[in-house]
C-alpha cells in the first residue's frame, strides 16, 4: 500500500470527506479543461450524477459538496491569476501549456486553496494535493506537485513558514 493510500485509509470521517471533495474537484476541473465545458455545467453534472453517497468507493466516503463546489467555482473565477502563479512556480524549462491537464487541475485546485482557504494550514493543503497526485501518478509528478505548491505557499503564506522568501 502506498503512503498516500495508507494516510487515506487512516483519515477520520470529516478529513476523508474533505479529501474526497478535493479529488472530485480535480476531476471536475480536468473535465472542464478537457471538454471545454462550462464550470456550471460540470458542477451540475457532478452534483446530480457523480457525487452520490460514496463517491470514493474504495474508502466508502461521500465528499463535502460545499467544499467541492467552492474549489471548482473558485478556480473558475480566479483562473487567470491561478495559472499565472503556477506558471511563475515552474522551472525555466517548463511552460504552463506543457503541463498535462490532470497536473494542471491538481495545481489549480491547490493554489486556489492556498490563496483562499486560509482556515486550512498550508502544509495540510500541500499534503492533500500530493495525495491526489498519487491517485493519478506513480512517477515524479507527486514530487513536482509538492515542490510547486510548497514554493507558492512560501510566497502566499510566508507567515506560516516564518519567512518571506520563496522556497524558504
Amino acid at each position: 500500500m502506498t503512503q498516500a493510500a495508507e494516510r487515506e485509509r487512516q483519515k477520520s470521517g470529516g478529513s476523508a470527506r474533505r479529501s474526497a471533495a478535493r479529488l472530485a474537484a480535480v476531476q471536475a476541473l480536468y473535465q472542464i479543461d478537457h471538454s471545454a465545458t462550462s464550470s456550471d455545467a460540470v458542477l451540475e453534472e457532478f452534483l446530480r450524477f457523480r457525487l452520490g453517497d460514496s463517491f470514493d468507493t474504495e474508502n466508502d466516503v461521500a465528499p463535502y459538496k460545499n467544499l467541492f463546489t467552492e474549489i471548482v467555482r473558485g478556480v473558475a473565477a480566479h483562473g487567470t491569476a491561478i495559472d499565472e502563479a503556477v506558471g511563475a512556480a515552474l522551472s525555466k524549462k517548463w511552460t504552463f501549456d506543457r503541463l498535462e491537464l490532470i497536473l494542471r487541475a491538481i495545481l489549480r485546485a491547490g493554489v486556489y486553496e492556498l490563496e483562499s482557504r486560509t482556515d486550512t494550514p498550508a502544509r495540510v493543503i500541500i499534503t492533500e494535493y500530493v495525495d491526489v497526485a498519487h491517485a493519478f501518478y506513480d512517477g515524479q509528478e507527486p514530487g513536482m506537485v509538492n515542490g510547486m505548491l510548497d514554493r507558492i505557499a512560501h510566497s502566499v503564506r510566508a507567515d506560516e513558514f516564518g519567512d518571506g522568501s520563496i522556497g524558504g
